[in-house]
């Protein structure tokens, strides 16, 4: 009589808290983007620890120029797709262009991800006014990431995709900001461009986990778009904190499985995806 073989084990499924006890043990969290549940299951089964479903979507899926156009819609439908694909992987969904303008807005928008689109973490950019958002959210339970550095929504503002926090004055109003998001209750920060240096001071001085894409080694964990990390040309400029992980691998899961073993070991990134 055949017996197929037995399944192996399966991980726990992540947890917030559970990045919080990966920051204090000095295990390094691995995370992606992802805008469909094939994707999202070849990264779970890879062994990814949280998951994105990013605005992003709004380029590499959608072909625009930037993220503006992105909706709560649009973020919902995709976030719902991916979660079909996660069974162990943390999912965090953005919440769009200015779906956060007001607390009573970011608790619409973020229940709707939460409660629709299946996400069990919602991530928001900036500070300033979104402190009373992330402060809004956090006393409602709705777990909620901050993002800091380059902050997408906000390129028409910052006339492009550029790195922040290079000058004096800059990265100490980074740093003030970091700790801001922290006190309001953001439990995860995502620091995108920032130089390598700050990017580790603001680590060290927080008790919250970071994630950095550009932002250097010293990060607690790192993201990258799914889209980058395979090569796939969106139509976009490649930024230097890119490597593509397919190059030389038999198959897409193949690649994350490399992608997530270079996170963890601090293989990636080098000096050369950062800035200084």
């Amino acid at each position: 009589m055949y017996t197929s073989p037995a399944d192996p084990p399966r991980r726990p499924a992540r947890t917030v808290p559970d990045l919080r006890r990966m920051k204090m043990s000095g295990e390094r969290i691995a995370s992606l983007t992802a805008y469909d549940a094939s994707f999202a299951r070849a990264m779970d089964a890879a062994g990814i620890d949280a998951v994105l479903v990013g605005d992003s979507l709004g380029m590499v899926v959608q072909g625009g120029a930037n993220t503006v156009s992105v909706t709560v819609a649009d973020m919902v439908y995709h976030s719902r797709c991916v979660a079909r694909g996660l069974q162990q992987a943390l999912l965090i969904a953005d919440m769009p262009f200015q779906s956060y303008a007001t607390p009573d807005r970011a608790i619409d928008a973020a229940s709707a991800l939460l409660a629709e689109g299946l996400a069990s973490m919602v991530k928001m950019e900036g500070a300033g006014f979104v402190l009373d958002a992330i402060a809004s959210l956090s006393a409602r339970e709705i777990p909620v990431c901050a993002h800091l550095g380059l902050t997408p929504q906000s390129v028409l503002r910052m006339g492009g995709f550029k790195v922040q926090g290079r000058d004096a004055e800059a990265a100490q109003a980074l740093l003030a900001q970091a700790k801001q998001v922290e006190a309001a209750g953001a439990q995860l920060l995502v620091l995108e461009c920032v130089p390598s240096g700050l990017a580790a001071e603001i680590t060290r001085s927080l008790d919250i986990p970071t994630i950095g894409i550009g932002a250097g080694l010293d990060c607690d964990g790192q993201i990258l778009v799914s889209y980058d990390a395979l090569g796939i040309n969106s139509g976009h400029r490649r930024p230097r904190f890119v490597k593509d992980f397919l190059k030389g691998q038999e198959s897409i899961e193949a690649a994350f499985k490399a992608y997530i073993s270079e996170v963890k070991s601090g293989a990636f990134p080098q000096a050369e995806h950062g800035y200084a």
